[in-house]
């Protein structure tokens, strides 16, 4: 016994040695100074170098002229939120590329010519204050809904200051709340103080950057004054606190501290002191109802004798939740094919999202005296939906209804019945174009379904350019989408790529939630690899159906879908012809180093774990890389302020095969965070960059 432990000690001594050694010999490590005057050299060089090469593709001109007509049309619908009598928007278009912050009211909206009400000006306020703001949101009071905490992004990132504003006034409040810049949570306590988690200084945030004190603000203090609430572990992710307030039932405080990205602590404040709530660790609390917490299962709870599924909602009251014994009333519960996708509360009812298959239905669920009665809204079928916003007080909600061919809808659900409000025109012809859900199976023999968007003649001799859209992480489903990818593009690929010949190709492999919670976990740290298995499984479908071949498939993936698409390429690049990596992780060694990488270590593992690098260091791109490897073109981008994937893991990559001699396409947009750009020219140019450096290379 002793001999083997001295033998494992020096088996973990020189692993841990080797990988220690690896990171010190990295002669790419200075490009994780994400601003130093040598970095940013780089990137400029990488930046115009590619723009010049892709520019003067053929087609380029009218790639990036289509995908900003696309994106700029005054028929796209809003989204829109709803708070008190009125829905907000924020409208950008190339007056105002930064956007408006408007309102209006629902009476106003059904109608044809919407008129709204601008209340803050994004391009007027950066212009003033010589700042790149992007709006990211605003928290409102309730339930008079007249001030709101604005949160604006320098750049674009997560991290955002944020301010207190006044709708009515249409001004901000004078010596209001306010925050600088920093990545935090704030909730309306009451009129006159917040619950605020932020960079309070010296060992108030985790190890992932987040914050983990949360305090008490009085108006009229200095924020140096908050009282302290709560302090989670520097190694948890964060703490925060949500409150929840509906039209029936009163204000319930809930503390949170995140223990892993899929692990919570909750407490019930209560005059300032906390009583913890006895459930699942995983389970997500989505609002109330009449006073009862709706409850939304990732895993089996097995309480009181019962087992409730993962997946199931249920209500439970929060004082019952005190102990292991409180009432727990079930609601609904997923079935073999259908799995609940987001649940939203009303005054009188539950609206349940499900996907059935990977297609979205809406539900109603209404209790009675018998139960509680469940109720179809006759949405059409093979599309998805998404709830914009609900009126907890009518019940009544718009719903976002789409499909890969059919444009992106508003309709107001009353009752059970919809009415449509407002519909995008078509970005392309969509009557030229079928969609089929395909099924293959994976090397575990797990059956992985995926859809084909293609021309109705289309022929299957292998010659069809396929781009393939994939993500498998953090429990994300992808749906039917007008934009086919999960960013809102408008339909802009139908006519950069389906209308000239392209074939789009959506997986729904595992690490996704498209099947529930399991599908998701079943993908989880040692098992990733069971992604990249079920991904290159649809890639080879593809070929052996004949609907192409591995030289004209291009793929795609952004953030942990970057992850998926480069691991990919390193393990098989016979599979592919061409590869677009955005906003990647790929440095798996030193991820959870970077920016927030440390919160996705229950999605990944620990590199610093010897047994855990183990199998990261099997697929971890950076470390895989090899000069001689017969790898497709890739190309690379990121954002030079995404501040949640470090731009480091692209730049790397990027120079790292540069120097292998692969050919390789590089930008990095200057603004931005890790969901893109903030103006609708930098999108414009990243998409038409995007086809063309696809067709290039697939046709």
């Amino acid at each position: 016994m002793h001999k083997h432990f001295l033998q494992r000690c020096l088996i973990l001594a020189l692993t841990c040695s080797s990988s220690f050694a690896a990171v010190t010999q990295d002669r790419f490590l200075w490009l994780e100074n994400i601003d130093s005057a040598r970095s940013l050299s780089w990137v400029k060089q990488q930046n115009d170098s590619t723009a010049k090469r892709l520019a003067a593709q053929p087609g380029y001109a009218s790639l990036y002229s289509d995908a900003l007509h696309i994106l700029t049309s005054a028929s796209r619908i809003p989204q829109v939120e709803q708070h008190g009598d009125y829905l907000y928007n924020l409208w950008q278009d190339q007056e105002h590329p930064r956007g408006l912050y408007r309102r209006t009211t629902l009476s106003e909206f059904q109608k044809a010519d919407t008129h709204w009400e601008i209340l803050l000006d994004i391009d007027a306020l950066s212009k003033t204050e010589g700042q790149p703001w992007a709006f990211s949101g605003a928290n409102f009071l309730t339930p008079g809904n007249t001030r709101c905490l604005i949160s604006l992004a320098p750049g674009g990132g997560d991290a955002a200051a944020v301010r207190e504003f006044d709708v009515d006034t249409k001004q901000f409040v004078t010596d209001g709340f306010a925050l600088p810049s920093a990545k935090s949570q704030l909730s309306w306590r009451n009129a006159d103080s917040l619950y605020v988690a932020t960079d309070f200084g010296t060992d108030s945030l985790t190890s992932s950057g987040y914050p983990r004190q949360v305090k008490i603000w009085q108006r009229g203090t200095p924020i140096a004054d908050a009282k302290l609430l709560y302090q989670g572990e520097s190694a948890s992710m964060s703490s925060g606190v949500e409150t929840i307030s509906a039209a029936t039932g009163p204000q319930i405080d809930l503390l949170s501290e995140k223990l892993t990205f899929w692990e919570t602590k909750t407490s019930q404040i209560i005059d300032g002191a906390l009583h913890p709530l006895t459930i699942p660790a995983t389970a997500i609390i989505s609002g109330s109802y009449h006073g009862q917490l709706v409850l939304w299962l990732k895993n089996d709870w097995n309480v009181n004798g019962q087992t409730y599924p993962a997946g199931a909602v249920l209500l439970a009251w929060p004082a019952d939740l005190g102990s292991s014994t409180g009432a727990l009333e079930l609601v609904a519960a997923p079935s073999a094919h259908s799995i609940i996708d987001g649940v939203n509360t009303t005054a009188d009812s539950l609206l349940i999202s499900t996907l059935d298959d990977v297609r979205g239905q809406l539900q109603r669920y209404t209790r009675t005296d018998h139960g509680w009665e469940q109720a179809t809204i006759p949405f059409p079928d093979n599309g998805a939906l998404h709830v914009e916003s609900v009126s907890e007080a009518s019940g009544e909600a718009i719903v976002q209804f789409q499909t890969f061919l059919t444009p992106p809808a508003l309709y107001l659900v009353s009752g059970n019945n919809i009415s449509l409000l407002k519909q995008q025109e078509p970005s392309f012809d969509g009557s030229r174009f079928s969609v089929q859900q395909h099924w293959t199976t994976s090397r575990d023999g797990t059956r992985i379904p995926y859809f084909v968007v293609a021309a109705k003649d289309v022929k299957f001799d292998g010659s069809n350019p396929v781009w393939m859209f994939s993500y498998g992480g953090f429990e994300n489903s992808l749906t039917p989408s007008y934009s086919g990818s999960y960013e809102d593009m408008h339909g802009a690929y139908g006519k950069l790529w389906l209308e000239r010949g392209g074939v789009f190709v959506l997986a729904n492999i595992r690490g996704g939630g498209e099947f529930g919670p399991a599908w998701h976990t079943s993908a989880l740290k040692q098992n990733h690899v069971k992604a990249f298995e079920d991904f290159e499984a649809v890639a080879a479908d593809l070929s052996n159906s004949k609907l192409s071949s591995p030289a004209h498939i291009g793929i795609e993936g952004r953030s942990n879908g970057g992850l998926l698409v480069s691991a990919t390429m390193l393990r098989h690049p016979e599979l592919y012809g061409a590869v677009v990596c955005g906003n990647p992780l790929i440095d798996m060694q030193r991820y959870s180093k970077l920016l927030a990488g440390a919160s996705w270590i229950a999605e990944y593992g620990d590199p610093d774990v010897p047994e855990q690098w183990s199998y990261l260091s099997s697929y971890s791109p950076y470390q895989k890389i090899r000069p001689g490897m017969h790898l497709p073109p890739v190309m690379f981008y990121s954002t030079t302020r995404d501040d949640r994937v470090h731009p480091g893991h692209a730049r790397k990559m990027a120079a790292k095969m540069e120097a292998m001699h692969y050919p390789v396409e590089y930008f990095e947009n200057v603004e931005g965070g890790h969901h893109g750009p903030v103006v609708t020219e930098q999108l414009a140019t990243r998409i038409a960059r995007t086809y063309a450096f696809l067709w290039q290379h697939l046709r």
